[in-house]
């Protein structure tokens, strides 16, 4: 990979109300080199979305509907540029939320991104799988985000990173972030021999293990 392949730097696992109700709360921190207002362009410019991302549709502005194609979609709820977007994520039947702040710190930026799932509709996917299943994919996904930063707004070549995400080096990203996650989900409180297993299962689940 041309960028470090580190995904999040910070993850935190949480359990806490959203909304007026219990949610449990994946949380992943990324520096970027590159200051709030492009980076806040990369995450909401419609143009750039895909360059690093899914290709979207609809409405991007306070109150509309977006449509990532062939993933989820939702509503924006919250967009004050260039520091806090939050979004209703709405996937096979089921609504979360992502929230995500800016944070400026020198010349650099931080990222921090929240996915927050309803406690209720934790069913055998989480007990399988743990905080680690939404975890790894976006650890994915700042990894492409830091490429397309990194170049200055470039295209990252979807099939270079696909390759990537299933070659060796790859496989090691992926079981490497599984664990921490795992080992976040520990640090939260969570019996270690059953973050540990549902860590293993998520590795093994986006390797083909």
């Amino acid at each position: 990979m041309l960028v470090s392949a580190i995904g999040a730097e910070i993850r935190r696992y949480e359990e806490r109300q959203h909304e007026g109700v219990a949610a449990r709360v994946g949380v992943a921190e990324r520096v970027y080199a590159t200051d709030p207002a492009d980076l806040w362009d990369a995450l909401t410019n419609r143009e750039r979305i895909p360059r690093w991302f899914l290709p979207v549709d609809g409405d991007l502005k306070l109150g509309g509907r977006y449509q990532l194609v062939g993933n989820a979609g939702g509503t924006i709820t919250r967009c004050e540029p260039p520091k806090a977007l939050d979004v209703t994520w709405e996937f096979a039947g089921a609504t979360s939320w992502v929230n995500v702040r800016l944070r400026p710190e020198g010349e650099r930026t931080r990222l921090i991104l929240e996915h927050i799932v309803p406690a209720s509709e934790v069913d055998e996917h989480w007990k399988t799988y743990g905080p680690g299943a939404s975890g790894v994919g976006w650890d994915l996904t700042l990894v492409g985000l830091a490429q397309h930063v990194a170049s200055g707004g470039q295209p990252v070549d979807a099939q270079v990173f696909m390759a990537w995400s299933v070659s060796d080096d790859g496989k090691v990203f992926i079981r490497e972030s599984a664990e921490a996650w795992g080992k976040a989900h520990i640090a939260s409180g969570e019996d270690p021999e059953t973050a540990r297993g549902m860590a293993s299962r998520t590795a093994a689940f986006y390797t083909g293990g």
